[in-house]
């Protein structure tokens, strides 16, 4: 996977770090990690512009974010209420629980976005609350673009400061990143395995 990331950096540039850092946020195994420190890299090498780098790699990822939520608001928060009462444990979710998280979001929302953005396994989750309970589409765009940034950013300076030594990075972001992943899973099995349809009535 590594190597493919590398050739579709340099064979494509911009859009490629683009494309790449959207589909990061369909598909988490493709690991930002990876992505924009070797886009940094690239840049460090005179291949590419930081600058155009750090864009494209946020371009990217709020382009990604916008997916999930704009597929959240179109699922709408009766939908999900109506299949959490039949298929609850499967979101490990009450239809009670979701009134509980639309109150909690409405108070946080304006820093649970951006801070999502730079935590391992948040980062694509963070935007369908945002499309599920109205979060308007201007405040969503600036909010994601702040956090989307700031991670982008980090990952790619990085890369770009440490030059031929950015598989560093990797060496200790990955693991960690895998770990958070991991422990983001066993909770949801312990929730299924845990479940009790009635417990939030």
């Amino acid at each position: 996977m590594t190597e493919w990331i590398t050739d579709l950096i340099e064979q494509s540039g911009y859009p490629g770090i683009m494309l790449l850092m959207f589909l990061e946020n369909l598909f988490p195994p493709l690991p930002s990690e990876v992505i924009m420190p070797m886009a940094g890299f690239t840049a460090s090498k005179g291949e590419l512009s930081i600058v155009g780098v750090l864009i494209a790699g946020t371009a990217g990822t709020v382009a990604g974010a916008i997916f999930w939520y704009t597929v959240a608001r179109w699922l709408g928060e009766e939908r999900l209420k109506n299949w959490a009462d039949r298929h609850g444990r499967w979101i490990t979710l009450h239809p009670r629980e979701i009134d509980r998280i639309d109150d909690w979001f409405d108070r946080h929302s304006r820093w649970a976005v951006p801070l999502g953005h730079l935590v391992p396994g948040i980062r694509t989750l963070i935007s369908i609350p945002a499309g599920l309970f109205g979060m308007k589409p201007p405040t969503f765009v600036l909010l994601t673009t702040l956090g989307a940034g700031a991670w982008t950013s980090a990952l790619g300076l990085a890369g770009y400061i440490l030059g031929a030594k950015f598989d560093s990075v990797e060496r200790y972001m990955g693991p960690a990143s895998t770990a958070i992943m991991a422990g983001i899973a066993l909770y949801y099995l312990y929730r299924v395995v845990t479940f009790r349809r009635g417990e939030a009535a």
